[in-house]
C-alpha cells in the first residue's frame, strides 16, 4: 500500500509539473499540488521497512522537539533548532527518517506560527536537510564539519536564508550537533538489534 501511495503521489507531482510547463502563468496551484504530492510520497516512504512503527515514533518525537524549539525560540532571531535536529536525524537514522523529521517539524510548528501556501515548501526544504544529512553522514562526525553542513543547508534553502538563521544554526550545531547524532545512532543500533532478536 505505501508503494502505491508513493506512486500515485509521484504521478500527481509529474502531472502538476506538466501543467506548469504548459501554462506557466497559472503555476501557483500546480506547484502547490506538486509539493503536496512529493510530501505524500515522503510519508509513504517512511512507512516502509522492518521497524516502521518504532521509526515513526522516533521521528514523531524528534519532529515534536524540533517544532517546539522553533515555536519557543521564535522571538530570538536565528535560533531555530529544526535544521540541526533534522540533519542529525538524517545522519544517524538515514534519509527516510531525516526527511520525515524535517517535514513533520515544519508542519507542526506552522500550526502555531501560521499555515499557508509556504508550508509545503518549508516541509520540503527541511525534509531535504534531513536527506542532505544522510548523504553527508560520513563527513559530519565532528563539531566543525557539522556546523559547516548546518550553515550550508540553511544557505541552500535560499528563500528563508538570513545571516541570523545561519549563525544561529552554526551555534546550535556546535553546541549539540555531534552529541545528538551519537545519541540517535545508539538508539538506531538498539532498534536494529531488537529486530534481529525478535
Amino acid at each position: 500500500m505505501p508503494r502505491l501511495a508513493a506512486l500515485g503521489a509521484c504521478a500527481a507531482a509529474l502531472a502538476a509539473a506538466t501543467w506548469v510547463a504548459i501554462d506557466p502563468a497559472q503555476a501557483g496551484l500546480p506547484l502547490l499540488l506538486a509539493a503536496t504530492g512529493l510530501l505524500v510520497a515522503g510519508g509513504a516512504w517512511l512507512e516502509t521497512g522492518p521497524n516502521a512503527s518504532k521509526e515513526i515514533a522516533l521521528v514523531a518525537t524528534l519532529a515534536a522537539v524540533a517544532a517546539a524549539g522553533r515555536v519557543l525560540f521564535v522571538a530570538i532571531p536565528g535560533v531555530q533548532p529544526v535544521t540541526v535536529i533534522t540533519v542529525a536525524a538524517g545522519a544517524a537514522l538515514g534519509a527516510r527518517a531525516g526527511f520525515a523529521t524535517g517535514a513533520v517539524a515544519a508542519l507542526a510548528s506552522n500550526f502555531f506560527l501560521g499555515q499557508g501556501p509556504w508550508t509545503p515548501w518549508q516541509m520540503l526544504a527541511w525534509g531535504a536537510c534531513g536527506v542532505a544529512g544522510a548523504a553527508l553522514a560520513p563527513v559530519i562526525r565532528g563539531r566543525i564539519p557539522f556546523a559547516a553542513v548546518a550553515f550550508t543547508v540553511v544557505f541552500a534553502q535560499g528563500v528563508w536564508f538570513d545571516m541570523a538563521h545561519a549563525v544561529g544554526n552554526v551555534v546550535i550545531a556546535l553546541a549539540i550537533g555531534p552529541e545528538l547524532r551519537r545519541l540517535l545512532e545508539r538508539y538506531a543500533r538498539r532498534m536494529r538489534t531488537e529486530v534481529i532478536w525478535a
